[in-house]
């Protein structure tokens, strides 16, 4: 997933973020589609308001964070994303030790976003919309899943956000979606952010307690700053990297509990 968002920023310059995340969710949204074939007229209407507001929620969640990714680097973009799951996962809890946990992140999230931070502010604003949005993806996805048979209701909320952002897609895009090598990069950011990275969460969820996974993808913004640092060149300072390594253990220790919500993404 982290190699699709730094494939993604080097459309940034011909598409934009928005044009990207209009590559990024129409593509998805077309092999969904292909796959499950949903039927919009055979679900009420409680279900298809589910799937819409579940596609607001993924059209909102890619924006902001792709916006994050164009003025900060991808290692604190997703730092910052993972208060969203963390918030989830902490509301659901009645533990005091996980007080400890919320302290840990607020200080990895001031290191980040703080004077000692590097960081754009607005970047940050933005990567923390993204995780407000991703909070509300997940609370979403297990009614959507209740509401809908397979993933039915997953190809119809990606058609509902790849159709919310056509318009600003292609106003920011233009001309350059049609390029072909464009677009054959937009296609590897869908299938490296989103068909790969899924069939791989479904394979170990079938393996793993919800508790174990839940602390492996903890360490996604650690993954996320080496992947920046790798292929993006993205250095991080000291305060910088002590704070991704804060919210790392305050989420792992939070997700470790067979309970708390497994943070996939869209």
């Amino acid at each position: 997933m982290q190699l699709g968002a730094a494939a993604a920023t080097t459309l940034f310059d011909e598409v934009g973020p928005a044009g990207t995340v209009l590559y990024r969710l129409l593509f998805a949204a077309v092999l969904l589609l292909a796959i499950w074939r949903p039927r919009p007229a055979e679900a009420d209407r409680g279900s298809l308001l589910l799937a819409v507001a579940f596609g607001v929620s993924l059209a909102a969640m890619n924006l902001c964070f792709y916006e994050a990714l164009d003025r900060i680097p991808l290692g604190i973009a997703v730092t910052c994303e993972f208060v969203g799951p963390l918030a989830v996962a902490l509301l659901a809890s009645r533990r005091a030790l996980d007080l400890l946990w919320v302290a840990l992140a607020a200080v990895g999230i001031l290191l980040l976003a703080g004077p000692s931070g590097s960081a754009d502010s607005v970047g940050v604003a933005f990567a923390l919309g993204a995780g407000v949005f991703w909070g509300a993806y997940i609370l979403l996805s297990a009614r959507v899943g209740r509401a809908f048979s397979g993933g039915r209701g997953l190809a119809l909320a990606m058609a509902v956000a790849a159709a919310l952002m056509l318009a600003p897609g292609i106003a920011v895009g233009g001309e350059e979606l049609l390029d072909a090598r464009v677009a054959a990069v937009g296609a590897a950011v869908a299938l490296l952010s989103s068909a790969i990275p899924y069939s791989l969460e479904l394979e170990a969820l079938r393996r793993l307690a919800v508790g174990t996974f839940g602390v492996l993808m903890s360490l996604e913004p650690a993954v996320a700053a080496l992947v920046g640092l790798i292929a993006l060149s993205q250095g991080l300072s000291g305060a910088e990297t002590v704070g991704i390594a804060l919210v790392v253990a305050a989420s792992a220790g939070v997700l470790r509990r067979p309970g708390a919500a497994a943070p996939t993404e869209a």
